[in-house]
């Protein structure tokens, strides 16, 4: 068997190195790196000299320079991003993620603890446990590891005494008994002198367990993708001619073999396995990892994000469920705001509909929030808009796991863990109606539509919406005017001005529009509504094609020159908080259906222009 076939075929390891910063992280899988002699000549050469220009050890090697490639992280002497380093023992495999030590760098660490199966968590015996110490076990704790090595690092700055070794390892086991670990095995280092890295020192006589790297090759790892229920998210509908029909995708669980049966998780359609394709060879059976196309005994209706499995051990299929959510956006996680879920290969619509807690990391203590901030965790419920196939992350963490995407930014703004699925209003059912939405708009002879004015306070939302419903009323038009300042007295009087409250008001808005519009009416709407996302989670509440969205353009200083409600003179005095324009910001449209330069035109043209609008778009007959 030649060298690569050899590691390949030994067991992996894969494992994370945390703690606060500069307590060693990158120093110790440099050593082991070291003393494995998995560095060669010229790796070692180079890192002579950097530790010369870049380390901290005076004369000795820095091997935190082995890890810490980034220039930036040279120089300032910590670990921004996530580094992974591969290397093999003559026992086993390791796939290693340095993760960062800031606390600012927190989602970072959540993404290198993603894939983990181990956690080394590092203590500067000097400093004992830290902030980070409990951070980054919770959050180990949430992402699924359950084996926790405790290294006390740099031992020998206390003089390798055993008293502080001890008391920071009863310190930890206590706030760890709750985290559900499986393992934790705690060990003495000294990650710069290599003391218990891969060789037993002789400078702790009192310690009677083996070295890291010993207990490394020799830990069993009790998950294994391969022995969990089969599950293969869909990727692709494999075509390449008329004659052949195959469901690509990665196997996320299990195992498969020819006849096997298999069930579609959403339809709950069966079938069997008629053929298996890996790497463009038939085989008899494939497992976890491995990348295949089946092709099935009977045509069945399979897309892109359906989920594959046996019908003895089907996932859950739900549209609402709890999740615990780690916030990975500058931008803060609003209940109620649309975002987009990716998970497996399926993306839907989903939002937050209640943040039920935030989890402070550093106590362990359930926080009453209505938001979540950038590296924040927090457990919320969630609801998409068609039912998906999940595993709960602590049976599965391929399915079990999503992450949550910005809709306007396309950037990942939180990844969640499934806790489980909520079966809510399983008995309420879409009643068919008799005289639907097309019906009553032929009796008032008009196409429904969602007028959606939107801009600063004092902008002439309300004014030009007022007049142009008088216009369409004269006309014999069926309208409705839904008010920002009106539904605050009655429906969302319950609301504040913080920006949750502005997402949850803008939300049920939309959603009484949506039932105005099904009675056929056309709906104006005169709401400030400043975030983009609020204002397409109404066009996605909408019938298709029925949301004109409206910008009242006004400079901010010919706004606050009117101020009609005397409302700016008293934000700028500090006497209203939240207030769009002065303390909360306004984001412009970025294509609006139409826009109204509100300062250069009177108020009877630009409703002019709005009822021309509607004419254009078939809305109303023209005069």
């Amino acid at each position: 068997m030649n060298e690569a076939l050899r590691l390949s075929a030994l067991p992996t390891l894969r494992l994370l190195t945390c703690g606060s910063v500069d307590d060693g992280k990158s120093t110790l899988i440099g050593r082991l790196l070291y003393e494995k002699k998995l560095i060669f000549d010229d790796q070692l050469s180079a890192l002579e000299r950097d530790s010369k220009k870049f380390g901290t050890t005076e004369d000795d090697i820095d091997f935190a320079l082995l890890v810490d490639g980034l220039e930036a992280e040279r120089e300032q002497g910590i670990t921004i991003d996530v580094a992974y380093r591969y290397f093999a023992t003559e026992k086993r495999s390791f796939i290693v993620a340095d993760t960062p030590g800031h606390e600012q760098y927190t989602r970072n660490m959540a993404t290198g603890a993603s894939n983990a199966d181990l956690a080394i968590v590092l203590v500067d015996a000097r400093k004992g446990l830290l902030t980070q110490t409990y951070r980054h076990s919770i959050i180990a704790s949430l992402l699924g590891i359950r084996h926790i090595v405790l290294a006390v690092n740099k031992i020998d700055l206390v003089g390798y005494d055993e008293k502080t070794f001890r008391d920071i390892v009863i310190a930890y086991r206590q706030f760890a008994e709750p985290l559900g670990f499986h393992s934790l095995y705690a060990i003495p280092l000294s990650a710069r002198y290599g003391d218990n890295v891969s060789a037993t020192s002789e400078r702790t006589p009192w310690f009677e367990g083996v070295h890291l790297m010993d207990y490394l090759e020799r830990i069993e790892v009790e998950e294994d993708r391969r022995t969990a229920p089969f599950r293969l998210p869909v990727q692709w509908i494999n075509r390449p001619h008329l004659d052949f029909r195959g469901v690509a995708g990665t196997i996320a669980s299990g195992r498969v073999a020819r006849g096997d049966p298999i069930v579609v998780a959403g339809s709950g359609r069966q079938t069997t396995v008629a053929g298996i394709l890996v790497a463009d060879a038939e085989a008899e059976s494939a497992e976890a990892g491995d990348a295949v196309t089946l092709t099935l005994a009977d045509e069945l209706d399979i897309a892109r994000g359906d989920v594959l499995s046996h019908p003895d051990h089907r996932p859950e299929v739900a549209d609402q469920f709890t999740a615990n959510v780690i916030w990975m956006s500058a931008d803060a996680m609003l209940p109620g705001r649309s975002y987009l879920m990716k998970i497996g290969t399926r993306t839907v619509p989903a939002s937050v509909t209640e943040l039920k807690h935030r989890l402070d990391v550093n106590t362990y203590d359930k926080l009453a929030a209505k938001r979540l901030d950038l590296n924040e965790v927090g457990l919320c419920n969630l609801a998409v808009t068609m039912p998906v196939a999940y595993d709960a992350y602590v049976d599965n963490r391929d399915t079990g796991s999503f992450i949550l995407i910005d809709r306007l930014t396309n950037g990942t703004a939180g990844a969640g863990m499934i806790a489980h699925g909520l079966r809510r209003a399983t008995n309420v059912h879409w009643q068919g109606l008799t005289v639907g939405r097309e019906a009553h708009a032929r009796l008032k002879h008009q196409k429904p539509a969602v007028l959606w004015f939107t801009g600063l306070s004092g902008a002439g939302k309300s004014t030009i919406a007022n007049v142009v419903e008088a216009k369409l009323h004269a006309r014999g038009v069926h309208t409705a005017l839904l008010d920002g300042d009106n539904v605050r007295h009655g429906l969302n009087k319950d609301l504040g001005f913080t920006a949750a409250d502005r997402v949850e008001n803008i939300r049920r808005v939309g959603e009484v529009a949506r039932l105005m519009t099904d009675a056929g009416l056309i709906v104006l709407c005169s709401f400030i509504s400043p975030f983009r996302a609020e204002r397409k989670l109404v066009r996605d509440t909408a019938a298709a094609g029925e949301f004109i969205e409206i910008f009242v353009d006004t400079p901010l200083a010919t706004a606050i020159a009117r101020d009609p409600k005397g409302l700016y003179k008293k934000a700028l005095a500090g006497q209203i908080k939240n207030f769009t324009g002065v303390d909360q910001p306004y984001e412009r449209p970025e294509s609006p259906d139409l826009t109204l330069l509100s300062g250069e035109e009177g108020v009877e043209a630009l409703a002019d222009r709005v009822v021309a609008e509607l004419e254009r778009r078939g809305n109303v007959a023209r005069f």
